[in-house]
């Protein structure tokens, strides 16, 4: 009897569906015994209060930061497996999201009510962005070559790093940055839509205070169809076909420690993709990306208080399309600092000097470099009393001239639990090229955008338990907007919400979630002013609870996405409805050497749209198998 080929992977998912049915019935067999045995100290520590760098740019533990940061560790991303940097963010507070299709299509994210390009992002210090249209190609980086990742959220990061961040930063850190030994591992995985993975790597430490890391993955998957038909045109020329995706990543970290003051290293992160997509009845149309950041640096110790840091980077941004009208975008830029700290006597004080140059090689643009000199300075100061951040930036932009930055912020530790604070941040964007082309409507005489952001929190911390109460407002100006297709500084926005994020860990227990509201409105006195800012649900939230043991680590969440426009002039044909997704992951370590991951994302087979006209996956999975020698 034959067998046809979509019978075959029917058959086939089906199988390993029902495989891991019973697999979790014996895991949680065996987790009961096992929780019966094992001595409490073995147990797996989840660390409420992690070290961060973004907020500050210098170690700071999360319950002395001002603003409002998330990380997300090694042990997070890994339920993660097979999926992308955005894929992770998306279901962080605050982050709302939209997505032309499946696994690497066009994509979008909103911090705060602010749009990706008003979010600054770096990979290990460097600045990974589209110097053409701003915003980072984070549906592109693979979550399985990252090691950890920071949030820092609202307009301080513009005071410590510079334009564009007035929503806030995201850092993603490259893996090898804290090996403890050498191992090497091999991972294998399968998913819906035939989505395959595979890949390996390697970490190698020494007594010579040398490590190394080395990690290269494959990801390819036929996707589905990008594309809904137009429900009043019913002869919509519109693309059924499946649009596939395949990346190819790698990733490598070298560190070398010559005694106790002096460490050297460099990083690279680097992706090259395909994403198929529709445009009409055109076949074949698709998009080649070439994505990353590699850096250098010597950090020195010249005394017990006191150290330099010197860090090259450079980050690449390549897009070349082929569709009805292809083009090409390459993007690159090279950034070089020198960062000094100094303890004082209450605290820590940050200065350096920065320089960045942004290349567009494109013949369509007519502005396509320019360079930016700045110097900054921060103090820092956290104990268990009392917790402080200033800082001051200067931007010396060739194209749009210079802008100066600072933030203000402080706590009040009124227990040795429970704090309460408040911030002021100056935050700006500044023009990108297709802002400044005349080429594509822009104007060389464009001023920055702007931004007065204000924050009060209060926060509980324990060892097991975190809980923080946000509240923020943002009066944004000069919004860069097109009118007649020629852009101007003609619009502004005010942005006012609430973020609650709560944590637990309960013996072998963890649960928690977040819930945001805001309110993000147009408030320039036009047509449009009052109506909500497209994209920007006004309710969201998750919910989780997990489990975990040595060999187990579980965790089931309901995420919701609260209704929104997909326009700024509001009309009913742009309202997109609310939503609701159910997921389990989980990891499961089969024996010393063989580990387990799985993911089950939209158990309820939910039917939801991110973006008019475009579609979501229904329910799907994804599972890997992975080998470890050590």
């Amino acid at each position: 009897m034959s067998v046809s080929r979509a019978s075959s992977r029917t058959y086939l998912r089906l199988s390993i569906l029902s495989a891991l049915g019973l697999l979790a019935v014996n895991t949680a067999m065996a987790a009961i015994s096992e929780n019966a045995s094992i001595n409490d100290s073995n147990l797996p520590q989840v660390e409420l209060d992690e070290i961060v760098v973004t907020a500050t740019r210098t170690p700071t533990k999360t319950s002395n930061v001002i603003a409002q940061t998330r990380v997300i560790n090694k042990e997070e991303l890994q339920r993660y497996q097979g999926q992308t940097v955005l894929d992770v963010l998306k279901r962080q507070p605050g982050i709302a999201f939209k997505q032309n299709g499946g696994l690497g299509a066009s994509s979008n994210f909103y911090m705060r009510g602010y749009d990706s390009k008003q979010v600054l992002v770096l990979i290990d210090g460097i600045r990974y962005s589209s110097v053409s249209a701003g915003g980072a190609a984070l549906n592109l980086l693979p979550a399985d070559q990252i090691d950890r990742i920071e949030v820092l959220y609202g307009a301080s990061g513009s005071s410590i790093y510079g334009a564009d961040a007035m929503g806030g930063v995201i850092q993603v850190f490259t893996k090898g940055s804290n090996i403890d030994r050498s191992s090497m591992s091999v991972t294998a995985g399968i998913g819906s839509n035939d989505h395959y993975v595979y890949g390996a790597s390697a970490q190698l430490a020494n007594t010579n205070g040398t490590t190394l890391s080395l990690s290269a993955s494959h990801n390819e998957t036929d996707g589905i169809n990008a594309t809904r038909p137009d429900p009043s045109n019913q002869n919509d020329p519109y693309n059924k076909d499946a649009d596939g995706f395949e990346s190819d990543s790698v990733s490598l970290a070298v560190n070398q420690r010559f005694g106790d003051t002096l460490l050297t290293g460099a990083s690279i992160l680097y992706s090259k993709s395909t994403t198929e997509y529709d445009d009409g009845i055109f076949e074949d149309v698709h998009a080649d990306q070439e994505n990353g950041a590699a850096q250098a640096y010597v950090d020195w110790q010249y005394m017990p208080d006191a150290s330099v840091k010197l860090q090259y980077g450079h980050s690449v941004d390549k897009s070349e399309s082929y569709a009805k009208y292809p083009n090409v975008f390459d993007g690159t830029q090279d950034q070089i600092s020198l960062v000094g700290k100094n303890k004082l006597l209450a605290g820590e004080a940050v200065y350096g000097l920065e320089y960045l140059t942004q290349d567009l090689d494109s013949t369509a643009y007519s502005i396509d470099d320019r360079n930016v000199k700045s110097a900054f300075a921060g103090y820092v100061v956290a104990n268990d009393r009392f917790d402080a951040q200033a800082n001051l930036r200067y931007d010396d932009d060739s194209r749009y001239g210079d802008e100066t930055t600072y933030n203000l912020g402080g706590a009040m530790h009124l227990s040795p639990n429970f704090r309460v604070g408040a911030s002021y941040a100056k935050g700006f964007r500044a023009p990108v090229f297709n802002d400044l082309s005349p080429a594509y409507g822009g104007d060389l005489n464009l001023n920055p955008e702007t931004s007065d952001n204000y924050e009060v929190f209060a926060q509980y911390d324990s060892t097991r338990h975190s809980t923080r109460l946000t509240g923020y407002r943002s009066d944004v100006d000069n919004l860069i907007a097109y009118s007649n297709f020629k852009a101007k500084n003609i619009n502004s926005a005010k942005i006012e919400g609430i973020s609650l994020t709560s944590d637990w860990e309960m013996n072998d227990y963890l649960f928690g979630g977040s819930y945001d509201y805001q309110k993000a409105k147009d408030n320039s006195g036009g047509s449009d002013d009052g109506n909500y800012l497209p994209y920007r649900p006004k309710h969201q939230g998750l919910v989780y609870v997990g489990y975990r043991l040595p060999s187990l680590d579980i965790r089931a969440e309901y995420q919701y996405v609260g209704n929104y426009y997909s326009r700024i002039t509001n009309t009913d044909a742009q309202f997109v409805d609310n939503y609701g997704l159910l997921n389990i992951s989980g990891n499961y370590k089969l024996t010393d050497n063989l580990s387990m991951t799985a993911r089950l994302n939209n158990i309820t087979n939910e039917d939801y749209i991110t973006d008019i006209g475009y579609n979501t996956d229904g329910i799907n999975y994804f599972t890997s198998l992975t080998y470890n020698w050590y």
